[in-house]
């Protein structure tokens, strides 16, 4: 599997995250990264979302801002890539990137079960509480 991150993301996030999960042979990626992508870190949410779901990869993607949601058509988009989606929680904006990058790998059990379990196209939000359960949102 690998995991795309956004803009709305901070580059160490998936250098961080990619660093824990490679031992399971998943990837991560942050806009800047991603191969084949036509503007690179310039690229739409509706050019991210067409390249992965061209892709003859699993790719999930984690975005800091939940108006992704509210944009018709990139909605539409996200409905019809089949992909799992994860919103960080609005207090990701205010949280130290230390906290998020550990909140992260904190989650990346639930995440992956999450995607095994649920069909795609699924969207959740990641709480910044550890102790909070990934929350599923309305695609």
């Amino acid at each position: 599997m690998k995991v795309f991150l956004d803009n709305c993301t901070a580059p160490v996030l998936a250098s961080t995250l990619d660093g824990y999960i490679q031992h399971e042979t998943h990837r991560a990626f942050h806009i800047k990264d991603v191969p084949g992508l036509p503007n690179g870190r310039n690229s739409t949410d509706l050019d991210w979302i067409s390249l992965l779901k061209t892709t003859n990869e699993r790719w999930i993607f984690i975005t800091g801002d939940g108006r992704v949601l509210k944009n018709p058509a990139e909605r539409a988009a996200l409905r019809s890539a089949g992909l799992h989606g994860f919103v960080l929680a609005p207090a990701y904006q205010k949280t130290p990137l230390h906290q998020v990058a550990s909140t992260l790998i904190w989650k990346w059990p639930e995440i992956q079960q999450v995607t095994d379990l649920v069909g795609a196209p699924a969207m959740h939000e990641i709480s910044m509480t550890r102790s909070t359960k990934l929350r599923p949102l309305p695609l």
